[in-house]
């Protein structure tokens, strides 16, 4: 081996070595991979609530000559949707969702805030045997006749307590956010405490306005696990009023009911398919309408906080 190409070899060894794997240039094999990937996944998520999307919008007769399912109606009308949101039932357990939702993501991320800074700092009273209780449910999670029993015993059977308290606090969200929160440079808290600020200031005053990003993540955990949350319903709640929507939606799919044509004052009613579809996306927009807004903030919330940890 010549002296120029041993040269050009170490070079190219030397350049190797110091960039990682992840930043070299994929080669086309591999972005043509990634991309048929990104293109089934988009496929296999977008599929099934155009379907939904198309079935709601058909007629009952184009669903009789299409098998039950239309993906792309020619003749689309929001019928069902017409006479879902009259028929007074899905109205009121929408409302019913999205107040448990607003709520129980205040309160949930109120108590995650407060016990996350309070285990990230030094100090702190009973800190580690309360860090320690957190990591044990990751372990030990109690089963529904506790769960039940706990809310029977607090009087929260058939309130909207019952569908708040058992998901008010998720371990997982405490430990990404007491990360985050442990990543805030303590110069910022020790020049904050020589001002004379106290816990509370610095919380409200610094640290939660750094972490915008991680709360925004967690906050949007919370949300969706309270807007899709029908099993807690299912179990303490037996008024049909207070039932959230994802209940009533779950008993239109699955158990078959429909309205009453003759309390609506409609002749002839949709296919009770149709309906289903329409009861199915009015519980599946306010996530997807949400959710493009708070993305840029997932990548930067989830890794940094698990990063950390």
């Amino acid at each position: 081996m010549s002296t120029a190409s041993l040269t050009a070899f170490l070079k190219r060894d030397r350049r190797h070595a110091e960039r990682p794997a992840w930043m070299e240039r994929p080669s086309i094999t591999a972005q043509g991979l990634k991309f048929l990937v990104i293109v089934g996944m988009i496929v296999a998520v977008g599929y099934p609530f155009l379907l939904c999307l198309g079935t709601s919008l058909a007629t009952k007769e184009e669903l009789a000559a299409n098998g039950g399912y239309v993906l792309f109606p020619s003749n689309p009308t929001f019928e069902s949707y017409n006479v879902v949101l009259s028929g007074g039932v899905v109205t009121r357990a929408a409302m019913v969702s999205i107040g448990i939702t607003l709520i129980g993501t205040a309160l949930s991320l109120l108590c995650t805030v407060a016990l996350a800074y309070g285990l990230s700092r030094p100090g702190t009273v009973a800190g580690k045997p309360l860090l320690m209780l957190v990591l044990g449910t990751f372990l030990f999670t109690p089963g529904i006749i506790p769960n039940y029993l706990v809310i029977q015993e607090l009087g929260m059977i058939d309130t909207y307590g019952a569908l708040i308290a058992p998901i008010m606090l998720n371990a997982f969200n405490i430990v990404v956010v007491r990360a985050f929160f442990q990543g805030i440079p303590d110069e910022l808290h020790e020049a904050a405490r020589l001002d004379g600020a106290g816990d509370v200031r610095i919380l409200l005053r610094i640290v939660l306005p750094l972490s915008k990003a991680v709360i925004a993540v967690v906050g949007m955990f919370y949300a969706v696990s309270y807007w899709n949350n029908f099993f807690n319903g299912m179990l303490y709640i037996n008024d049909g009023a207070k039932m959230p929507l994802q209940l009533v939606l779950r008993s239109y799919v699955l158990q078959g009911d429909t309205f009453n044509a003759k309390a609506l004052g409609v002749a002839t009613l949709p296919s009770s398919t149709s309906m289903s579809m329409a009861v199915l996306i009015l519980a599946v927009i306010p996530i997807v309408a949400v959710y493009p807004f708070l993305q840029k903030y997932f990548v930067k919330g989830v890794l940094t906080g698990a990063i950390k940890a």
